[in-house]
């Protein structure tokens, strides 16, 4: 069993900048890949971004790509998602996940955070 604690969300204002971390216990955090999902009121959970198990392979939405990063730091359990110019339509609470495949480069994605709220304002 893993549990994932997501951290960072908040209101900011559109061009702003937020970093997001989600910390793993409970499982060898560094064998698995990570993944970063985003749900909008009203909308459907859609995937934002992911990163391999050994940080050497990431993948982005193409909403965000260029201007959010994803990384890892495997000694402390935790995965970070970095988010420039944000828009206000990146609004939605973002949920980290847990690849269910050890040694892979992304999904598919068993266990969630409880996710953390971004707020944009334009």
């Amino acid at each position: 069993q893993v549990q994932l604690v997501e951290s960072g969300g908040g209101l900011v204002q559109a061009g702003g900048s937020l970093r997001l971390s989600c910390a793993a216990s409970g499982r060898t955090f560094s064998l698995y890949p990570m993944g970063w999902f985003r749900q909008a009121p009203g909308k459907e959970r859609e995937f934002v971004a992911s990163i391999s198990w050994d940080g050497g392979t990431t993948s982005y939405a193409d909403s965000v790509k260029g201007r959010f990063t994803n990384s890892r730091d495997n000694a402390k359990n935790t995965v970070y998602l970095q988010m420039n110019s944000l828009k206000p339509e990146d609004t939605a609470i973002y949920y980290c996940a847990v690849g269910e495949r050890p040694f892979s480069l992304g999904g598919p994605f068993g266990s969630w955070g409880q996710g953390t709220q971004v707020t944009v304002s334009s």
